[in-house]
């Protein structure tokens, strides 16, 4: 004798067959709430790539809640859009962003601009040999110099020369400019809401950690150190 059961799974899906079962009533209330379901009822101008691909995957698993791919999708999509624009920034003064970074982590140390190897490694999350390779183009350039350490006969620091000074004053000036560009038609507010979201989202994944000397990051930091092109200028920061 046939069930209930037995009757139901016999059953065509309504609107034919299409080789998934059917959710049931439960599972259709506790599924959560699919990222992709409204955008046809958005502008389709409004609608990007990424609302492409979850909207796809909406229709092949509606059981999926894809909100979390399409922000981190978006954020790699920005992430490489202006990594190749600033990019193009920093080739104007004849350098990439590899060293690019080692030039602003010494500048944003302040003077003297000078870092140990190990230090400058920690900063940039790179290895020691990675480091070492790009200390050695930087130094052929002109653009660092490595000098004793005097406390440590050993051991060496990593200073900006005059002209790597000149160089990440300069780049890093063009490189900002070019992410505000791409940044310009969202209202302040709400690219200070974005920063703020983002800052959330990042401390969630516990990628939000401050390191090495953050005594620069204190109320009147600058009280006492005056201008640092302009005492760089008059030959300080130089012992």
């Amino acid at each position: 004798m046939e069930t209930d059961e037995d009757l139901a799974q016999d059953a065509p899906a309504e609107g034919g067959s299409t080789g998934r079962p059917e959710p049931s009533p439960a599972e259709h209330e506790a599924a959560p709430a699919v990222r992709g379901r409204h955008d046809s009822e958005r502008d389709t101008e409004d609608l990007d790539g990424v609302d492409q691909v979850v909207g796809q995957w909406a229709h092949e698993r509606p059981d999926l809640d894809t909100t979390a791919m399409a922000v981190f999708d978006r954020i790699a999509s920005l992430s490489r859009i202006a990594g190749d624009r600033v990019e193009q920034a920093y080739a104007a003064f004849g350098i990439g962003r590899p060293e690019f970074d080692v030039l602003a982590t010494l500048r944003r140390a302040g003077e003297p601009f000078q870092l140990s190897p190990g230090e400058l490694a920690a900063s940039m999350a790179l290895s020691t040999g990675g480091t070492t390779a790009r200390l050695d183009r930087l130094e052929k350039a002109g653009l660092v110099e490595r000098l004793p350490s005097p406390s440590d006969r050993r051991s060496v620091l990593v200073r900006l020369t005059e002209a790597g000074y000149e160089v990440i004053e300069q780049a890093v000036g063009a490189g900002l400019a070019e992410q505000q560009r791409m940044l310009a038609d969202l209202p302040s507010e709400r690219l200070r809401q974005l920063d703020a979201l983002l800052r959330e989202a990042l401390r969630a994944t516990g990628g939000a950690r401050m390191t090495g000397d953050i005594r620069w990051f204190a109320t009147g930091r600058d009280s006492g150190r005056g201008d640092a092109r302009g005492s760089r200028g008059r030959g300080r920061g130089r012992s």
